[in-house]
Formats: C-alpha cells, structure tokens, sequence
C-alpha cells in the first residue's frame, strides 16, 4: 500500500497573514476606549478616572494578545513546515484572537458580572487551547526542526502551555462565584508569560554561544 505524504504548505503566507490579523486585533483593542461626556460640557480629571475597568480590561487585553503573538512566534521559530491540519488550527487560533477585543468590551461594560468574566476568561482558555495544539500536533507530526531545539526543551514547552491552559480553566470556574477574583487570576499569567520570554531567550542565547567557533 502506498503511503500518500501529507500535503506541506508554503507557511511563510499564513505566518504574515497571522501577523497581520493579531495587529488589526490588538489596535481594536484601543477603539473601545472612550470617555462619556455629555455635549457641551467640559472634561475634568475624574472623568478620566471614571472608566478606570475599561483601562483594566484594556491593559490585561492587550497584555494578553501580546504575550500570545509573542508564543506564536517562538513556536514558529522551531515549527518549519505546515499542513492544512495545522493551518486551519492556527485559523482557529486567529479566531479566538480577533474575537478577544469583543469579550474585552463585554468586560469592561460589565465588569462585576458573572457572564461577562466567564465569557472573557472562556475566550483566554480557548486561545491557550488552539497554542497548545498548535505545539503538540507539530511535534508529534515531526513539524519541529529538532535540530533547533532538543526534546527536553520540548517537554518544557508543553508545561508552560499546560499551565496557561490551567490558568485559564480556572478562572472560568471562579468567574461564577467570585469574578472580580477570576479576573485577577488572569492576571497571574503575567509573571508565567515573562518566566517564559527570559527563558526562551536564555536557551538561544546558549544555542547561539554554542555554535560560536572556539
């Protein structure tokens, strides 16, 4: 039986495209911020303080879509080929990621409602979700240059997406009893996001020291 090749996609396309998509994300981001001022009347410094859950909904969004640009980029770094399978898993990806600037506007309108935290924290889950699959499927499909990067490193990737997957679920079942308390959970991802860009960082720049001539 002849064994057909599963079909490689020129991914160079689909990496520009994402990018593309994630910056028109992000500036969506800033459209939601607005100051409500009846005509006529002036502005003064506590109705720049007023909407101070739309600064906090703003900042932890684009915090977040940063950080998941950020991933998406280093995983592609070690990610060297591409299928449909796979295109159409980051197509989900870019979904969620278009989607967030929606759940963020939903969250700062209603920023002590249950629904709102819910959907937000659902919408971080199912983004973490689409990243983790991403990593695994081309690792199991031998889509990772290992060259670049050893199978321990590997391991070590799927524990820190493990964990911003588990921070996400999290938060979603806390969002019923207590939001304000899932949303700063959301914010506990911060530190894990820096851990992982000074981390990855580190280990290029032993890779890069140790194919430096001597």
């Amino acid at each position: 039986m002849i064994e057909i090749e599963k079909e490689e996609l020129p991914y160079e396309r689909v990496l520009f495209f994402s990018d593309a998509i994630v910056a028109i994300a992000i500036t969506l981001l800033a459209l939601e911020l607005k100051i409500d001022i009846p005509e006529g009347q002036k502005i003064n410094f506590a109705d720049l303080i007023k909407p101070w859950h739309q600064y906090l909904a703003f900042i932890l969004s684009f915090i977040n879509i940063s950080g998941f640009w950020n991933t998406h980029h280093q995983l592609f770094i070690y990610i060297k080929k591409m299928d449909e399978r796979l295109k159409w898993c980051n197509m989900l990806w870019l979904f969620f990621i278009v989607i967030l600037p929606f759940s963020t506007s939903v969250l700062s309108d209603h920023f002590n409602d249950k629904a709102a935290v819910f959907l937000y924290a659902l919408n971080i889950f199912l983004i973490s979700v689409c990243q983790n699959f991403l990593w695994d499927y081309s690792v199991l499909d031998s889509f990772v240059d290992n060259q670049t990067i050893d199978s321990e490193h590997q391991k070590r990737y799927r524990i820190m997406f493990n964990l911003d997957m588990l921070n996400g679920l999290v938060s979603i079942v806390v969002s019923f009893f207590a939001p304000v308390t899932a949303f700063v959970l959301l914010f506990f991802k911060i530190p894990l996001m820096l851990f992982v860009y000074f981390y990855i960082a580190s280990i290029r720049r032993k890779q890069h020291g140790s194919e430096l001539p001597r």
